[in-house]
């Protein structure tokens, strides 16, 4: 008998400086997308912690830290804060509608303006708009653009504002790579917005988890993932939910850090990079 879903190779990537802390080095396994079982296997190993890039699956294998812990939210459970409903309110009059993924001049626009404010000299910061259409375009399973556009005073489409490249899996909704208007003059949160906005698209659709890529205790830059609860975190043995207490005590532990933005080590970004693939070549 022939099986029906050909078991994928995986590859390691090179040794390079870590995006996330000071003075450790990366490295990542990934496996290619392809063929008609691509959904199948990209939802597999979503479950498993990885994450897409374009038509690959990748994860972090280094060889003396597991700093990276992937975490999901827990949709169905979900419970904003006080600031989080505050933000939801700030925020109603915002239109948001989910676009094929196809790339536009308007969104590679936006996304210039947050990476220049947000990652300056990130492994991002270099793209082009072919580079931006093959992050959003290459991809072998279930992908959207979320757009969120402010109000319109005529016929024509609001003010893009923010944008988010999702995948829908089999068991929620995975953000692969967000972002916004860092310099909005009359509101703030917006990154926070697009994810309360995903968990509520996921609640809707019977969805179990939003899936918000990896944290890493030790970077600042990634501490605003623990602010959604319940979180869940997967571990040698599975995904566990967080107590309220564990919680509780990194929330105060990300406030306690203030909210100054502290420089990515050698120039990195957010979520390794999607859309860059020099670094997965198979040897």
């Amino acid at each position: 008998m022939t099986a029906p879903v050909r078991f994928p190779r995986f590859f390691v990537t090179s040794p390079a400086p870590c995006p996330y802390l000071a003075g450790k080095t990366e490295r990542k396994v990934f496996t290619e997308l392809k063929g008609t079982h691509a959904e199948q296997l990209n939802d597999a190993l979503g479950r498993i912690g990885f994450r897409r890039s374009q038509t690959v699956a990748y994860r972090p294998s280094c060889v003396d830290c597991r700093a990276c812990v992937s975490v999901r939210v827990a949709a169905q459970n979900f419970r904003p804060s006080s600031s989080q409903k505050r933000n939801l309110k700030r925020n109603s009059d915002l239109t948001s509608a989910e676009c094929r993924p196809w790339a536009t001049a308007e969104q590679f626009e936006l996304l210039q303006k947050y990476l220049e404010h947000r990652h300056p000299g990130g492994g991002m910061a270099a793209m082009d708009e072919v580079d931006y259409a093959d992050m959003v375009e290459h991809t072998s399973v279930s992908s959207f653009v979320v757009e969120y556009r402010e109000p319109s005073d005529n016929e024509g489409q609001g003010r893009l504002v923010a944008a988010c490249l999702m995948d829908r899996q089999g068991d929620g909704l995975s953000m692969i790579y967000s972002f916004y208007d860092p310099e909005h003059e009359d509101r703030s949160g917006l990154g926070t917005y697009v994810i309360l906005d995903h968990i509520r698209r996921a609640g809707r659709a019977g969805l179990p988890y939003v899936y918000l890529g990896y944290w890493v205790e030790g970077s600042a830059r990634m501490q605003y993932k623990v602010r959604f609860r319940p979180l869940e975190r997967l571990g040698p043995d599975g995904w566990r939910r967080m107590s309220e207490s564990e919680q509780q005590g990194l929330i105060r532990n990300a406030t306690c850090g203030g909210g100054e933005r502290v420089p990515a080590p050698d120039g990195g970004s957010k979520d390794n990079t999607p859309g860059l693939q020099a670094e997965y070549k198979r040897a």
